[in-house]
C-alpha cells in the first residue's frame, strides 16, 4: 500500500495579456517615413522664399532652368512663367535660396541678361552659351516679395565703389544713362539717369565716380560736355579740341581739378555741379559781382554773338549778355542796343579811394576818353567784339535809354567810316552823267588820232628838213676847204654852219617830243 498522498491542488485564473508588440515586418515602413519626413523638413527648413517678378516679355527665359545670379552665384531659379490679366506683361515666379530673405526689399532690383551690342560696349556675350539669365541689385529696405523688372541693365554694378554727385544742365544733348565721364581721359565713372528739374529750368543728371577717383572732385571742380571733337569759331579763330573716341560716338563728360584745390576741399557725396557746354566755358572765372550797362550801336552788329568778350585794352573785363534792337516811330531812327556784364574784379585798383565807388570809376574813365568800339576779332570767322579804348577827341552822345542800365558811351569803327566815305564817293560817281561824258570822250579821242597824224606828218617833214640841212652842212663843210684860210668869208660861213647845226638839234628834240607826246599840239606842253 503506498502511503504517499497527492497534494491536492488549486484552480486559478488563467490572466490574459493585452500588450502589443510590433512584428518585425513593420519596421521597414516606419523607416521609410521617417526618412521620408527628415527629408521634407530638411528640404523645406532650407528652402528659401518664393517671389514674382514682372516683365515685359519672356524673352529668353524658361522654367526649371533660367537662374537667379548674384555676383555670378545662383541664389535661386525659374519654377513658373505666366501671362498676367492685362496681357500686356508677363509674370515669372522664382523659387529662392536660403537666407536671400535680406536681398529681398522694395529697393531690389531685378533684370534679364541678354546679349546686347550698344554705343557703350558690348555686354552678356557669356549668355551665348549658358542662356539668359536673371539678374539682381540688393538694395536697403523693406521686406518685398512682388517685383518689376528693368526693362534696361543699369548703369553702377552691384559691388562698385565710389560716390554719387549731381550735375545741372540746361541741354543734355546725346547724353544718357551709361555716358561715359572722364578724368585725363580715362574712364572713372558713368551717368546713372537724369531728371526734369521741379522748377523745369534745368536738368539733373545722377552721375556715379568710381573709387579712387572720387577723391579728385574738389569744391571748385569743373565738369563740362565731352563730345569727342570741339570745334569752335570765335573772335579769336577757330579752336580744335579732341576727347576720347567713345565720345565721338556716345558723348561724354569730362572734368578737371584745379592745382590750387588741396585735399581737405573734397566734396562730399551728391554734390551739385554745374555742366559747362564746352570746355572753353569751364575754364572761365565766374566773378559773382558784375556790373552790367547797355552800349548804344547804330552800325551792322553782324558777327557780334551772346558771350563775345568785352576787352579793355586787349584784356578780358566781361562778356557780351544781350542784344536787341530799337526803332524810333517818331523819327524812324534805328539804335542797336547790346547789353554788357562787366566784371569789376578782373580789374586790379591801385591807390584805391574809399569814397569812391565802381560807377565814379567809371564816369571819370569815360571823361577821359573811354569808348566802345565794335572790331573783328578774325576776318575767317568774322566774330566781332566789343573793344574798349581811350579816344580823347570822341564826343559822348547819349539815348533814350529805358534799360534801367547805366549807359556806356560808344565810337564808330574807323574802317566802318572808311567805307562809309568810300560809299559816298561811290554815290556821288554813281550820279555823274557817265554817258554824256563817254560821247566827250570819244570825240576828244578822234581829235587826237587827226592831231596824231597831223603830228606824224610834221614829223615826216621834220626829218626831210633835217636831211636837207645835214646836206647843206656838207656842202658847206666842202666849200670851207676851197676858202683861204683866215678870210672874211671863211669866218661868215662858219658862223653859219654853228647856227644850222643848233637849228637841226632843235628840230630834232622837236620831234622827239611830238613822237612820245601829240597831245601837247591841243593842250600845249606840260609844266613841270
Amino acid at each position: 500500500m503506498n502511503d504517499f498522498i497527492e497534494p491536492p491542488y488549486e484552480a486559478v485564473d488563467a490572466v490574459i495579456s493585452k500588450k502589443w508588440e510590433l512584428p518585425l515586418i513593420w519596421l521597414l515602413p516606419l523607416c521609410a517615413l521617417l526618412i521620408s519626413g527628415w527629408l521634407i523638413y530638411k528640404t523645406l527648413s532650407e528652402k528659401g522664399p518664393e517671389i514674382t517678378i514682372i516683365f515685359p516679355s519672356a524673352d529668353g527665359l524658361e522654367i526649371d532652368k533660367t537662374k537667379i545670379e548674384y555676383l555670378d552665384v545662383e541664389i535661386g531659379k525659374v519654377s513658373n512663367i505666366v501671362i498676367n490679366k492685362n496681357l500686356k506683361t508677363i509674370e515669372v515666379t522664382a523659387q529662392m535660396h536660403k537666407d536671400t530673405s535680406d536681398f529681398l526689399t522694395n529697393n531690389t532690383q531685378f533684370w534679364v541678361v541678354r546679349p546686347q551690342i550698344g554705343l557703350s560696349g558690348i555686354s552678356g556675350l557669356n549668355t551665348l552659351m549658358s542662356g539668359a539669365y536673371i539678374a539682381i541689385k540688393p538694395e536697403q529696405g523693406k521686406p518685398e516679395h512682388h517685383f518689376t523688372g528693368l526693362t534696361k541693365i543699369p548703369v553702377l554694378e552691384a559691388n562698385a565703389e565710389g560716390k554719387a554727385f549731381i550735375l545741372e544742365t540746361t541741354n543734355i544733348g546725346s547724353m544718357g544713362p551709361g555716358t561715359p565721364i572722364s578724368f585725363h581721359g580715362i574712364s572713372v565713372g558713368k551717368v546713372l539717369h537724369y531728371e526734369l528739374a521741379k522748377n523745369a529750368d534745368n536738368i539733373k543728371l545722377n552721375v556715379f565716380i568710381n573709387s579712387p577717383y572720387d577723391q579728385f572732385i574738389r569744391t571748385n571742380t569743373r565738369f563740362w560736355i565731352d563730345s569727342g571733337i570741339d570745334l569752335s569759331a570765335g573772335a579769336n579763330g577757330f579752336k580744335l579740341r579732341t576727347g576720347p573716341l567713345s565720345s565721338l560716338f556716345a558723348g561724354g563728360i569730362a572734368f578737371r581739378t584745379s592745382i590750387d584745390d588741396k585735399a581737405t576741399d573734397i566734396a562730399p557725396e551728391h554734390t551739385p555741379f554745374q555742366l559747362f557746354d564746352d570746355y572753353d566755358q569751364s575754364t572761365q572765372v565766374i566773378y559773382h559781382r558784375t556790373v552790367k550797362v547797355v552800349m548804344y550801336f547804330k552800325e551792322s552788329v553782324r558777327g557780334l554773338t551772346i558771350g563775345a568778350p568785352v576787352l579793355l585794352l586787349g584784356i578780358p573785363v566781361g562778356k557780351v549778355t544781350g542784344i536787341t534792337l530799337e526803332v524810333n516811330a517818331q523819327t524812324m531812327e534805328i539804335q542797336i542796343p547790346v547789353l554788357v556784364e562787366i566784371e569789376p574784379e578782373r580789374i586790379k585798383i591801385l591807390n584805391k579811394q574809399v569814397n569812391l565807388t565802381n560807377k565814379d570809376n567809371m564816369g571819370h574813365l569815360v571823361a577821359k576818353g573811354l569808348r566802345a568800339q565794335l572790331q573783328t576779332g578774325s576776318l575767317m570767322t568774322g566774330q566781332l567784339f566789343i573793344a574798349l579804348d581811350i579816344f580823347p577827341q570822341s564826343k559822348i552822345v547819349t539815348h533814350s535809354n529805358d534799360t534801367g542800365y547805366l549807359e556806356f558811351p560808344t565810337t564808330p569803327n574807323s574802317m566802318n567810316q572808311i567805307v562809309n566815305s568810300a560809299q559816298a564817293i561811290m554815290d556821288k560817281v554813281s550820279k555823274l552823267p557817265l554817258e554824256t561824258m563817254t560821247t566827250e570822250i570819244n570825240n576828244t579821242l578822234k581829235s587826237l588820232q587827226g592831231t596824231s597824224k597831223a603830228a606824224t606828218k610834221t614829223l615826216v617833214t621834220a626829218d626831210g628838213a633835217i636831211e636837207t640841212l645835214d646836206k647843206t652842212m656838207s656842202s658847206a663843210q666842202k666849200v670851207l676847204t676851197t676858202l683861204e684860210p683866215g678870210s672874211t668869208t671863211q669866218y661868215e660861213l662858219n658862223q653859219l654852219l654853228q647856227e644850222l647845226t643848233q637849228t637841226a638839234s632843235s628840230v630834232k628834240q622837236l620831234s622827239d617830243y611830238l613822237e612820245e607826246h601829240p597831245e601837247s599840239l591841243i593842250h600845249g606842253k606840260k609844266e613841270k
